[in-house]
C-alpha cells in the first residue's frame, strides 16, 4: 500500500503526485519535495490517499517534510533576487540586441540553479548571453523557449469577460482550439473578439462546445424547406440553447417553435426549388432547332456573299487608278496618229487598212502587266 499526495508547484501549474509516507498532511500545506532537478517547494492539493501497489504509478517521488520557517523564508529571499536577475538579463539582452523576449527568471529552491523564460520568433544564439550572466551570478545558467500561450500563463492578467485568465487560474492543460468552434456556437468571427491576451483563439471557445454540438442534433439547418401543419415554411433562425426554431411562411410571416412541438408534427424535409429559368436560358424545341439551323444558314450564305461583292468593288476600285495611269500613253500615241495617218494612207492607199490595225491596239492594253511600276516599262514591239 501507498499512501500518495497530489501538489503543485504554481498556481496554475499541473498537480504531481508523492509518496506522502508517514507523514499527516492537509490541502494547503507547504512541503520539500524531491524532483529530478533537485529540492523544490511545493503545495498540498489533494490529501493522501491510499493506493495498492497495482495501482501505484512507477518511479514515484517522495515528499522528504513539512516546510519549516527557515523555507518560507528563502522562498521569501529567492522571488526577491529573482527581480534582480530579470532586470539584469534584459539589460544585457538590449546590450547584445537580441531579437528575443524575456519573460519571467526563476531561482531554484537551493539557490544553484537559475532558469530565464523567453520567447522568440525564431533560434537564437544565446550562448553568449549565458557566459555573462553565469560570470555575474556565479551559478548555473538555463534558458528556454516556450510559446505565447506559456507565457500569457506565467505573466497572467485578465480577459476580456473581466475574470482572471483561465490558463494561469484554474487551466493546466492547453487543449486546441479552432475556428469551427465559433461557428458551431454562432460567434462572430472577429479576431478582437475571438482572441485571448496571447494572441490566440479563446481557451473558452471549447468549453461549451460539444453541448452546443448535441443540442444541435435533430435541428434543421437555416435555409432549408420543411413542411409543417400542411404548409410550406422555411428555416430562417435557430436558438440551440433554448432549442427553438424560426420559421417563415409563404406568407413572409416569422413564427418561432419550440423543437418538441415541431418534432411531434412529423415535419417532411422538402427539397430546394431549382432556380429560375430566365428567357436567355430556354431551349426550343426540336422542329424550331431544324427551322432556326436553316435560317442561320442562308443568313451565312448572305453574309459571305456580300464579303465577296465588296471585295469584288475593292479590287475593281484599285484597278481603276491603274488604268488611268496606262490612258495616259494611247493619248499620245493617238496624238502622234494623225500625224502618221496620211502617211500610211499614202503608203497602203486605204483607211480600211488602218482600222483593221485597232483590235491589235484594244489586244495590247489586254497585256499590259497590273503592276504600275513595271507599266512604266516599254514593252516589245513599241
Amino acid at each position: 500500500m501507498f499512501k500518495i499526495a497530489s501538489v503543485k508547484f504554481q498556481n496554475a501549474g499541473r498537480q504531481y503526485d508523492f509518496n506522502a509516507q508517514t507523514l499527516e498532511l492537509n490541502s494547503g500545506d507547504k512541503v520539500i519535495v524531491e524532483t529530478e532537478r533537485g529540492r523544490a517547494l511545493a503545495t498540498v492539493i489533494v490529501p493522501p490517499r491510499e493506493v495498492s501497489d497495482d495501482q501505484a504509478p512507477q518511479g514515484l517521488k517522495s515528499i522528504l517534510r513539512l516546510a519549516t520557517s527557515d523555507d518560507l523564508a528563502l522562498a521569501t529571499t529567492n522571488s526577491a533576487r529573482e527581480k534582480d536577475a530579470f532586470h539584469y538579463c534584459q539589460k544585457r539582452i538590449h546590450e547584445r540586441q537580441m531579437e528575443m523576449k524575456l519573460v519571467r527568471a526563476e531561482y531554484a529552491f537551493d539557490g544553484s540553479k537559475i532558469v530565464f523564460y523567453f520567447t522568440a520568433d525564431g533560434r537564437i544564439d544565446f550562448r553568449e548571453l549565458v557566459k555573462d550572466l553565469a560570470h555575474y551570478f556565479h551559478t548555473r545558467i538555463e534558458m528556454r523557449q516556450i510559446g505565447v500561450r506559456d507565457e500569457a500563463k506565467l505573466v497572467g492578467g485578465l480577459g476580456i469577460c473581466g475574470r482572471e485568465l483561465c490558463c494561469c487560474s484554474f487551466l493546466t492543460d492547453f487543449s486546441p482550439v479552432s475556428v469551427k468552434m465559433a461557428k458551431e456556437q454562432g460567434l462572430a468571427l472577429n479576431p478582437s473578439k475571438i482572441s485571448g491576451q496571447c494572441g490566440r483563439l479563446l481557451c473558452c471557445l471549447s468549453y461549451e462546445y460539444e453541448t452546443y454540438c448535441n443540442h444541435r442534433k435533430g435541428m434543421p439547418k437555416c435555409g432549408k424547406r420543411v413542411s409543417w401543419q400542411g404548409k410550406e415554411w422555411e428555416v430562417t433562425g435557430q436558438n440551440v440553447l433554448c432549442r427553438q426554431l424560426t420559421l417563415r411562411g409563404a406568407d413572409g410571416v416569422n413564427q418561432t417553435v419550440p423543437m418538441d412541438q415541431y418534432q411531434s408534427d412529423e415535419p417532411v424535409s422538402l427539397p430546394t426549388p431549382p432556380p429560375a429559368k430566365t428567357a436567355e436560358t430556354r431551349q426550343p424545341a426540336k422542329g424550331q432547332d431544324k427551322n432556326q439551323d436553316k435560317s442561320q444558314r442562308e443568313a451565312a450564305g448572305q453574309e459571305k456573299q456580300g464579303e465577296r461583292e465588296t471585295q469584288d468593288g475593292r479590287r475593281s476600285s484599285r484597278r481603276r487608278p491603274r488604268k488611268t495611269r496606262q490612258s495616259g500613253k494611247p493619248q499620245e500615241k493617238t496624238a502622234e496618229q494623225p500625224q502618221k495617218q496620211p502617211a500610211e494612207q499614202t503608203a497602203k492607199g486605204s483607211p480600211a487598212q488602218t482600222a483593221e490595225k485597232q483590235p491589235d491596239k484594244k489586244r495590247r492594253r489586254r497585256r499590259r502587266p497590273r503592276n504600275p511600276a513595271r507599266s512604266d516599262q516599254p514593252r516589245q514591239g513599241e
